[in-house]
């Protein structure tokens, strides 16, 4: 088997440093204008997603940005425009500019000519894949009829902006768009896999045949990469890399602790999988403790509504989405961050509130406990189990010595192994052997 991490070292062989992610951010937001600068010589890349960029999606903004400020050249795409109420901040505004949309589709009849004429080998080879891979079912094929119809547009465009190499966050739809564009554009193409939503339908999403087709596939956890491992063949084991998502661990302040800790705070989308009834139920049985509720989401109306029910609609306040610097802000008046998800890959809102001094409770799945290490550097409960959430907070809550050694250990796992400049450079250099090795 391969090594799973690499030391990060650019193609050239020489140490790359530049600005930070937060600097390159900021610097767009300042200027209003995101697009990558080509220089002579740039490794260029497409990176594309479904959505981009989204409120939720600041471990793709931080990469994207960190991989330029080692020197590459990076050109996102997405298959949609996200939601106006996404748009948060000026940061956001100004990736939003410098993205390319695949939808509303132009010029849709030009790619596919342009395809077929200029290679129809591999133009009918895509189409052979789309058919192969195609789940049963009228929907599936209509959806698989829409990602081929996008996959050309998408190679006409890494064409025109003479990008060698893509790569796509999450292995669902927008992966298989990726896919089928390498096949008709003759690229290479990687993902990263972050589940959990891919892990309950691996055959609908051809988990099996992306990842024999990929380069290489950065997994979030171990966790994450044991799934991959189980959808996927074992001579493409090797193709299975760790790249954590992360965080930059210094533009947080750290959180001291005194008294009562009496300031909860979730930071995510209001939806199923994060499990807030069970955070509402846990409040009710604590007194004097508030939640501050960061994020939106179909739930929103269900969870207020159980709020007035239970009779903490005084306690629990609803704060929509915010930018960034908006749940720094929040970090900094935060006593513990509480995540009672009942499906995750590894939150970088977890990572975000230890890096801040936060002591989190969060529970027991997926690749978290990778992240946080029970009674060292936070707290996990079982999914799903009110009393066990509140107990633990209200351990949290009566106890600043607990937040002040769990936060301390919290900021040093961030910093040791889930820091964005870290993750972004070994990131790097996985992409650099892999196409020295494929250009062999």
């Amino acid at each position: 088997m391969a090594e799973l991490r690499y030391k990060a070292r650019p193609a050239g062989g020489t140490e790359l440093r530049a600005k930070t992610a937060r600097d390159v951010i900021t610097d767009a937001a300042a200027t209003g204008d995101d697009r990558p600068r080509a220089r002579a010589g740039q490794m260029r890349l497409g990176f594309l997603t479904g959505q981009y960029p989204r409120a939720t999606d600041t471990f793709i903004q931080r990469e994207v940005a960190m991989l330029r400020s080692l020197g590459y050249h990076v050109q996102t795409f997405s298959i949609r425009k996200p939601p106006a109420t996404e748009n948060v901040s000026a940061e956001v505004e100004a990736i939003r500019r410098s993205t390319i949309y695949l939808l509303p589709p132009a010029s849709l009849l030009r790619a596919h000519l342009t395809q077929l004429f200029s290679s129809p080998k591999r133009y009918l080879s895509a189409l052979r894949l789309a058919i192969r891979t195609c789940p049963p079912g009228f929907r599936a094929l209509l959806r698989q009829a829409a990602y081929f119809a996008e996959a050309a547009m998408l190679a006409r465009l890494m064409r025109k902006h003479s990008l060698s190499h893509l790569h796509n966050h999450f292995s669902d739809s927008s992966c298989s768009v990726a896919a089928i564009a390498a096949e008709l554009g003759g690229f290479t193409f990687s993902f990263t896999m972050h589940g959990p939503s891919e892990f309950l339908e691996p055959r609908l999403w051809w988990i099996d045949e992306k990842v024999r087709r990929a380069l290489f596939v950065n997994c979030i956890s171990h966790f994450c990469r044991s799934q991959a491992m189980l959808f996927s063949p074992v001579d493409c084991w090797d193709k299975l890399m760790i790249v954590h998502c992360g965080v930059e661990p210094d533009l947080f302040e750290l959180r001291q602790h005194t008294g009562r800790g009496k300031k909860l705070l979730f930071v995510g989308r209001l939806a199923a999988a994060k499990g807030l009834p069970v955070l509402l139920d846990a409040l009710a049985k604590l007194d004097d403790v508030t939640l501050e509720i960061a994020g939106d989401g179909p739930d929103r109306l269900m969870l207020i509504e159980q709020a007035r029910r239970l009779g903490v609609s005084a306690r629990v306040h609803f704060l929509g989405y915010q930018s960034q610097a908006q749940v720094r802000d929040l970090l900094k008046q935060a006593d513990i961050f509480v995540l009672t998800s009942f499906a995750e890959g590894v939150p970088v809102v977890l990572m975000e509130a230890m890096a801040a001094g936060v002591p989190v409770i969060a529970t027991r799945i997926a690749g978290i406990p990778e992240l946080v290490e029970d009674g060292e550097s936070g707290l996990l409960i079982s999914p799903g189990d009110a009393n066990a959430t509140a107990a633990a907070i209200r351990q949290l809550v009566e106890d600043p010595s607990l937040r002040t050694r769990l936060a301390a250990a919290g900021r040093r796992k961030v910093e040791q192994e889930f820091d964005i400049s870290a993750e972004a450079r070994r990131f790097a250099a996985i992409l650099a052997r892999a196409l020295a090795t494929a250009a062999r």
